[in-house]
């Protein structure tokens, strides 16, 4: 939508960006009529992000928002160039990283830029899309609707790699004359893992749904259902990733010669065999005193080490893909201390049926209270009572740990603790990482 503004004073706000942090109150303040998004998750709400534009193209937002004590203050302003990507990008404010200030342009076939924590130059001699660090969701939505106006949905990035989206699936989001159809693309090329996002049906930006979600305003109350068909459609590619990934051994496997790090004794023996069969593992020693078993697969070591199975001791499951990137870093148990139950209960049980390629998960239930800095994925307990059931629920569905967050009432500790101290617990250890207001606490059952 188009917001009148004078452009000499836009120019004049964004000219020393880069110069010193914008504290927050020189930030851009979103006209009447912005599109306004809510920043959301199943734990409620988070912030607002506002978008606009100027006569000449120009992309302007403002972005406010708290997630558990942690705020981000940011604005931005895009000048599209003759391909439709930025040739100009400045975003500023504030993340809790510290200063968000960030510059991108192209100049002829060149293109230059600066964020927190690097900067760089390049050819620019294709259309091309800039990927900043941080700034406004607007800058989501504009990358989006460049990429599936891309051939083959199929876009070069700076600094650099290519994006490629893919259709998932369709949903109906909105009720009455809101209602609409929207689509959701599988985006490849941005981080390790695909990233998700929701268009309309003009290939418009539509919104995110996730751990934390970006829906218009008149939407807001479609995160749950918009979250539930996304899981579906990300869980009906799992199969497919773990048959073209898993290869079962008709019998042992043989490493042989291997440099291999004894866990027990903490050293490193070079020369080893190692030997396993149906996930066992049933002989260890000298090469040249442990043979391969007949008919076993023999993979020759010769200069490589084996070690066992890495432990990822904090890692907060985000979603199918997240099994494959950490098997592929030799990630094969890995600790959650909170997320999503239900999708956690889902996750193991599609591992079992050998559906979803994934490494041991060893699962916190994480019990909050309610007020502005609830964490994202909590359980919400609002009485002592509830606490409690939680705690009950978290060991009848198989969790190992229970973790209570900052917003969570101190006062209810002691009886919560005790039930869970009934159920098995043990003792908590410290807890690393920020801490909001009152606190945590974490309990193993």
């Amino acid at each position: 939508m188009d917001a009148r503004f004078p452009l000499a004073a836009i120019a004049a706000l964004f000219a020393t960006s880069a110069l010193a942090q914008t504290p927050t109150a020189e930030l851009l303040k979103p006209p009447a009529g912005a599109q306004h998004f809510v920043i959301e998750s199943t734990g409620g709400k988070h912030g607002d992000s506002w978008s606009w534009t100027l006569p000449d193209g120009t992309r302007l937002a403002r972005e406010t928002w708290n997630l558990r004590g942690q705020q981000w203050d940011q604005d931005s302003a895009g000048k599209p160039g003759k391909d439709g990507m930025p040739a100009s990008l400045t975003i500023r404010g504030v993340s809790p990283s510290g200063d968000a200030g960030e510059t991108f342009t192209v100049s002829g076939q060149a293109a230059s830029w600066k964020s927190p924590t690097d900067a760089g130059k390049g050819a620019y001699a294709r259309p091309a899309f800039y990927i900043p660090e941080g700034g406004p969701n607007d800058l989501n939505a504009w990358f989006l609707e460049r990429l599936l106006a891309a051939p083959n949905h199929t876009l070069a990035l700076l600094p650099s790699g290519v994006a490629k989206a893919t259709k998932l699936t369709t949903a109906e989001a909105g009720q009455g004359a809101k209602k609409q159809t929207v689509t959701l693309w599988s985006i490849s090329g941005l981080t390790p893992t695909p990233v998700t996002l929701w268009a309309d049906a003009h290939d418009r930006f539509f919104g995110s749904t996730g751990v934390v979600a970006w829906l218009p305003e008149a939407y807001a109350d479609d995160l749950k259902p918009l979250l539930k068909v996304q899981e579906a459609a990300t869980a009906a590619e799992a199969p497919r990733i773990y048959k073209a990934n898993v290869k079962v051994p008709a019998g042992p496997v043989a490493f042989t010669h291997v440099k291999m790090f004894d866990a027990d004794g903490l050293k490193f023996v070079a020369d080893q065999t190692v030997v396993v069969d149906k996930g066992v593992i049933t002989a260890v020693g000298p090469a040249a005193s442990t043979p391969a078993p007949k008919g076993a697969q023999v993979i020759d070591g010769e200069g490589k080490t084996l070690v066992p199975g890495l432990w990822d001791c904090h890692m907060h499951v985000g979603d199918d893909y997240t099994g494959p990137q950490e098997l592929s870093l030799g990630v094969t148990s890995v600790r959650d201390p909170g997320n999503n139950n239900a999708l956690t209960i889902d996750r193991r049980e599609r591992t079992a049926k050998n559906e979803l390629l994934f490494p041991h998960v060893y699962p916190s239930s994480l019990i909050d209270g309610k007020g502005p800095y609830t964490a994202q994925v909590a359980n919400v307990a609002t009485s002592q009572a509830e606490a409690i059931a939680l705690v009950d629920k978290a060991k009848a569905d198989g969790f190992v740990g229970i973790k209570f967050y900052g917003t969570f009432n101190p006062d209810w500790l002691p009886a919560t603790i005790a039930e869970a101290h009934k159920l098995g617990a043990a003792r908590p250890r410290p807890y690393p990482g920020r801490h909001p207001p009152g606190g945590r606490d974490q309990r193993r059952l």
